[in-house]
C-alpha cells in the first residue's frame, strides 16, 4: 500500500502506508498499569476480600504498593555494606540479588564508607 502526498514545490512524494494487522482471539500484550488510558472502561472484578472494589471492606486495596520508603531503603544499604564486609560479597551477586546496578552497589558503599 502506498499513499502519495503532494510536496510544496508541486510533485508528488511517495510515502509508504503502515499496515495495521488485526489479530482475533489472542491476548493483548500486557502493559504497565500506569501507561492505561484514563478513558478506558476498567471491570470492577474484585478479590477473595469483596465482589467488587466499591464494596471492599479494607481501609487500603491490597493491590496498591507501598513505596519503599527511606527506612527500608537505609535498611538494604546497610545490609550490603555487611554482606560486601563480611563475606566479601562479589559486586554482580550484590547486585543481581537486590535488583541494583554495580554503579549503585558502589555507590551505596562508598557512601557508607566515608
Amino acid at each position: 500500500m502506498v499513499a502519495l502526498t503532494e510536496r510544496r514545490d508541486g510533485r508528488a512524494r511517495r510515502r509508504t502506508a503502515v499496515r495495521l494487522r488485526v489479530v482475533e482471539g489472542q491476548p493483548l500484550p500486557r502493559v504497565r498499569r500506569d501507561m492505561l488510558p484514563d478513558w478506558a472502561e476498567y471491570r470492577d472484578t474484585g478479590c477473595e476480600f469483596a465482589p467488587s472494589c466499591l464494596r471492599c471492606p479494607l481501609r487500603r486495596c491490597k493491590e496498591d504498593v507501598e513505596p519503599a520508603g527511606p527506612a527500608s531503603v537505609h535498611a538494604r544499604d546497610r545490609e550490603i555494606v555487611a554482606l560486601r564486609q563480611r563475606h566479601r560479597v562479589p559486586i554482580d551477586m550484590l547486585a543481581g540479588t537486590y535488583g541494583l546496578t554495580r554503579r549503585s552497589i558502589f555507590r551505596i558503599l562508598s557512601e557508607r564508607r566515608s
